[in-house]
Parts: C-alpha cells; sequence; structure tokens
C-alpha cells in the first residue's frame, strides 16, 4: 500500500530523471533522432529544376479576407468610437 508521500513521488520519477539527464548534458534517443534524421535526408529525393521551362507571369490572384481576417480588416479601417 501506497503511502501519501509515494502517491506524489511515483508520478514524479520519470520527470527527474529526464531532467537529471539533461542537466548532465545529455538527452535521451538523441542518437536515435540523428540516425532517423540522416535516414530520411539521404533517401528523399532532391526535386530537380528544369531551366528550359520557365514560369510566364500571368494575371495575379486576388486574395480576399475571410473569416476573421475579414472582421479584422473591418475594425483595422474604422476610427475610434467618439466620446459623448
Amino acid at each position: 500500500m501506497l503511502t501519501e508521500f509515494g502517491v506524489f513521488v511515483l508520478p514524479a520519477v520519470p520527470l527527474l530523471v529526464l531532467l537529471g539527464f539533461l542537466l548532465l548534458g545529455r538527452f535521451p534517443g538523441e542518437e536515435a533522432i540523428a540516425r532517423l534524421s540522416r535516414r530520411l535526408s539521404a533517401a528523399a529525393p532532391r526535386p530537380r529544376r528544369r531551366e528550359g521551362r520557365r514560369r510566364r507571369p500571368g494575371r495575379r490572384l486576388a486574395v480576399a479576407p475571410r473569416g476573421g481576417l475579414l472582421i479584422g480588416c473591418g475594425l483595422a479601417r474604422r476610427p475610434p468610437p467618439a466620446f459623448l
């Protein structure tokens, strides 16, 4: 049977262990993260850029504000309320 002290300490043990590793300058799993990063960067193909094909300047799309941005734009253009 756990005492009241044990009820509070047992959930904090993983946090204290992680904090101890971080204070010692180590991060658990950092080698695994580095290996995974190298593997993913080597496997990802880099997109090739075609030099002969260029995009023509076309008509730009008009972007109308919607939702909260519409309300924000409306409030930003309105003058402050007059004091009576």
